[in-house]
């Protein structure tokens, strides 16, 4: 099944109050086990490279071709989305490079600025029929927009919504990035709050950090796409140390990055269906 705009995925799944999983591609690894359990689960995925792994990798085009390459030859639908973008000429060099999405993030900006440049990055995405999430948390963002005891106001939302034009919010209900625990306490009742004052997709941060059990309860109050990074890393990284512990005269990095693709293949399904409700 080709490539497919983000809005094709993200949009019937917020009509059936179904979630679905957005999760980032670190090396083209990650991007092939991503795409193996969305097939294996028979369900629709995003793939997503963050500002961040475009740094690391020198540039975003190597590895963003690759993603859109493998996106074209699968069986499910997939989109390919650039994730916390806080450059505007990366997002304009994303939106050529033919991904579906993008999130900007001037979550760091004082409220005024956030919205002015997000409303500048949204209008040129939506020429090329480029999809936009946004971030709000925190007025200010003085400690970052998911530290736990940030949350993200309705009113506030329906007004940064209506002014910048922007197809998803990414909101702070609870979640933190980077976390190696699940143990994330989440606002179910803002998420339904949030759900019920602006009309578009939410979206959550910060999943790693979320339990199985609490992911379903988010989708259920009103999220839709949900963010998964860290938590593959962890799958990830766990395989390729146990494999390099029991044989450390191995040098092929076939030998142990092949078992780490599969072990996060088979988490992507798993999550896939919690998000799902399967």
């Amino acid at each position: 099944m080709p490539l497919v705009p983000t809005d094709h995925i993200i949009g019937p799944a917020r009509a059936g109050c179904s979630g679905v999983g957005a999760f980032n591609v670190v090396q083209i690894e990650h991007a092939e086990a991503i795409l193996a359990g969305a097939e294996h689960a028979g369900l629709p995925v995003v793939l997503q490279i963050s500002e961040n792994t475009a740094k690391y990798h020198r540039g975003l085009t190597p590895l963003g071709l690759a993603s859109l390459a493998l996106a074209r030859r699968s069986g499910v639908p997939v989109s390919v989305h650039l994730d916390h973008a806080e450059s505007e000429a990366l997002v304009h060099e994303a939106v050529e490079l033919g991904f579906t999405s993008v999130m900007f993030d001037a979550s760091k900006l004082p409220y005024e600025e956030n919205l002015a440049a997000t409303r500048k990055v949204a209008a040129h995405c939506h020429e090329a029929g480029v999809w936009v999430e946004a971030e709000l948390g925190e007025v200010g963002g003085k400690d970052g927009a998911h530290t736990p005891g940030v949350r993200t106001d309705p009113r506030e939302a329906q007004a940064f919504v209506a002014a910048t034009g922007v197809d998803a919010l990414a909101v702070a209900v609870g979640s933190s990035h980077a976390m190696l625990t699940r143990d994330a306490a989440l606002d179910f009742g803002l998420i339904a709050r949030l759900r019920q004052a602006i009309d578009l997709p939410l979206v959550l941060h910060g999943s790693s950090g979320v339990s199985d059990e609490d992911l379903a309860k988010a989708v259920a109050a009103g999220m839709t796409k949900v963010n998964i990074s860290t938590h593959l890393n962890k799958i990830f990284t766990g395989e390729v140390r146990a494999r390099l512990t029991a044989a450390p005269q191995v040098a092929d990095p076939r030998k142990y990055l092949g078992p780490a693709r599969d072990a996060v293949a088979a988490e992507v399904a798993r999550l896939l269906g919690v998000l799902a409700g399967h």
